[in-house]
């Protein structure tokens, strides 16, 4: 049978096929830049159902689309559309958009601005043509979505049916796996989405497990209902190990006390090449830890690897080259040179890793906005250097070719290769040497160094830096947004649907341990108890701990409820005595109407009405003028209608009262 795939990747590969696949994934360069992450198990999603039918959200899709369509026809400026008060997102657009999904279907509107999102940026990748006009509708997208999210008033409806409902489009005929717009927003990186405050409330809720995910179906949230029980011992549940602002804290304890075994076991060298307790728990560590990537790589598949996997899967096999070293070292006799030789390895390439020991503490310390912010520069950075490494490994090959090929031509051995390779990686660092280079076949050998050296360093060099200058401005240009994004990405890392039992790494060595004991023929109930109780125990310090602040914020929890206010409200100082002003009986609030500009209007516009206004105003004006004048001239018109009618029966007058048709001779002759 023909394999498809096979004959599509070729076609792809001859240029035949430039259309993306997988989902219609964007390849632009924002897309690959950031760490797209799948933030829920795609493991069994057979059991999760869209809370809409997958064909009514696809139409509510197919409305949305339409509408932007029609509301951006042509390509404009950007700001014209992202800029507060925009007149081309204006405020019908909005409501527009929020009526497609009409009473039923409302709460999947913005899921469905976010899958046309993914629609135009592919149709941006696909259609190069109209590229601007289909980003800018993709970005249109993002700000609809962004104003229903902060116009909606009902904060349970946000957060349970907007924001956490799971929903589905068709997709071939079939339905796609269930995601909602927490983890589409993330998927996407839609930075103006994430940004938003009921997402953000939404992700702090999460983060503090407010909203947890319900234990027979994990595909709803519900909310913590003990969030506002000042009982102690209430908190001291394992199962408040599921919220992720605990998850993180255990992670950075036990990455502290690694990297103190690490110290301790590179201070304390054994010459003898013996294992001492702070190396079996180092090692121990790294087990349990390499067992955690595993584990994530299964149930997420290759979308969870990232730059920390790839950084900690380097770290992992130092340490797993120093273990076997010593394995070896220790299988050869007490003294022996054998036993020296490898011992001495083994705690070299420990002693190698050192600095990736300390810069693994920056994984943990992202929560806080100085390292996140800074960590997503790094990773951009070193993505970034992916298109100048790829240039740059085509070109020392090609060169290494040459200068091998002149150095066989002398004297049929290649016997310089050290020094070529180590000439060239130090024309690479900025310190070429020429020296040498004569004796490959003068000139050739001389001028094909002076080449590398200059594509090096003139070129390629400088291609690095405006990589790396583009990368810093568009994070920190955005810094904000991106470290809400980063704090949402992480937050959503730790929601794991599939995760009943949380064992953080290196405890998962006893998840396996008891997994593999009793979960085979233990019933349901009684294993879930049996982990209750390991995990009370294991947990116990940090349980307490936990116990103790949320203790305290129920007592913040029950004031807040007590003056009608959210969970999560602070009074600030400028509340404290705002019940005791009436500014409206002050008059102050007169005051400040008559002093506010208006800013959802542009002045020139407000200038143009005024003047149309004052024109209709003297339109009226001439019109009562041009009425009143015909008036009078009819009036006119009529007096002298009556007084030619007059004259003609003036006749027997005048005969009668002959003083009076002289008087008018008179006057006649005067004028």
């Amino acid at each position: 049978m023909v394999n498809l795939g096979r004959w599509k990747a070729l076609d792809r590969l001859l240029g035949f096929d430039n259309h993306p696949r997988e989902g219609h994934r964007s390849t632009d360069r924002h897309s690959w830049l950031h760490e797209e992450e799948t933030l829920l198990s795609s493991h069994r999603h057979d059991h999760i159902q869209s809370a809409i039918p997958a064909g009514e959200v696809t139409k509510v899709c197919l409305r949305l689309r339409h509408l932007i369509q029609e509301c951006i026809p042509c390509e404009m400026e950007e700001s014209k559309v992202t800029m507060a008060h925009s007149r081309i997102i204006t405020k019908r657009v909005i409501q527009a958009a929020k009526e497609a999904g009409g009473q039923d279907y409302r709460g999947c509107v913005v899921y469905s601005l976010l899958v046309n999102k993914r629609w135009f940026k592919h149709e941006a990748v696909t259609e190069l043509w109209d590229a601007d006009l289909h980003s800018l509708r993709a970005v249109a997208c993002g700000v609809i979505a962004k104003a229903l999210i902060e116009g909606e008033e009902d904060n349970d409806y946000l957060l349970h049916t907007v924001l956490l409902r799971r929903y589905s489009i068709l997709s071939n005929g079939e339905e796609t796996p269930p995601t909602n717009v927490i983890e589409k927003a993330v998927d996407l990186h839609e930075v103006r989405v994430i940004g938003s405050s009921g997402y953000q409330k939404c992700i702090s809720y999460l983060w503090r497990g407010w909203l947890v995910q319900d234990e027979d179906d994990p595909s709803v949230f519900v909310d913590y209902k003990d969030k506002g029980n000042p009982n102690f011992f209430v908190h001291m549940d394992p199962d408040r190990m599921r919220a992720p602002i605990y998850q993180n804290a255990a992670q950075m304890l036990f990455s502290f006390i690694y990297l103190v075994l690490y110290t301790l076991a590179i201070n304390s060298i054994n010459p003898s090449g013996e294992f001492d307790a702070a190396e079996i728990l180092l090692y121990i560590f790294t087990i349990g830890f390499v067992c955690d990537e595993i584990l994530k790589f299964y149930k997420a598949g290759y979308h969870i690897l990232g730059f920390w996997n790839a950084f900690n899967g380097i770290l992992y096999s130092f340490l797993a080259a120093s273990f076997v070293l010593r394995i070896i070292g220790l299988s050869h006799p007490m003294d022996s040179h054998d036993r020296i030789h490898f011992s001495h390895l083994s705690y070299n390439v420990l002693s190698f890793v050192a600095p990736l020991f300390w810069c693994r503490l920056l994984l943990y310390l992202d929560s806080f906005r100085f390292f996140g912010a800074m960590l997503v520069v790094l990773k951009v950075m070193m993505k970034e250097s992916v298109i100048f490494f790829a240039l740059l490994i085509i070109i020392i090959i090609g060169f290494l070719q040459a200068f091998i090929g002149l150095d066989l031509t002398d004297d049929l051995v290649a016997d310089d290769i050290w020094f070529i390779v180590e000439s060239m990686t130090k024309a690479i660092l900025q310190s070429p040497e020429f020296e040498g280079f004569e004796q490959f076949g003068h000139p050739f050998g001389l001028i094909l160094h002076y080449c590398f050296t200059f594509i090096v360093m003139i070129i390629l060099l400088n291609i690095l830096i405006a990589l790396y200058n583009s990368a810093y401005e568009d994070i920190y240009g955005n810094a904000d947004d991106e470290y809400l994004a980063l704090l949402a990405q992480k937050t959503m890392q730790f929601v794991r649907a599939p995760d009943e039992n949380v064992y953080i790494a290196p405890l998962n060595l006893v998840e396996i341990v008891i997994s593999g004991l009793f979960e085979w023929w233990m019933p349901k109930h009684a294993y879930e108890v049996l982990n209750d109780i390991v995990m009370a125990v294991i947990y116990s310090p940090l349980l307490v701990v936990a116990a103790f602040f949320e203790t305290r914020k129920a007592a913040e929890i029950r004031w807040n409820r007590s003056r009608g206010e959210d969970d999560d409200d602070v009074e600030e100082e400028w509340e404290q005595m705002a019940q005791g002003v009436d500014l409206e009986a002050e008059g102050w609030t007169k005051i400040c109407d008559a002093a506010k500009s208006n800013v959802e209007e542009d002045p020139a516009i407000v200038e143009v009405q005024k003047l149309r206004g004052e024109i209709d105003e003297l339109k009226a004006m001439l019109a009562e003028v041009t009425r009143a004048v015909g008036a009078d001239s009819s009036v006119r018109d009529k007096q002298g209608d009556h007084q030619a009618g007059g004259s003609g029966g003036g006749d027997d007058t005048a005969a009668e009262d002959p003083k009076g048709k002289a008087a008018a001779s008179s006057s006649s002759s005067e004028l």
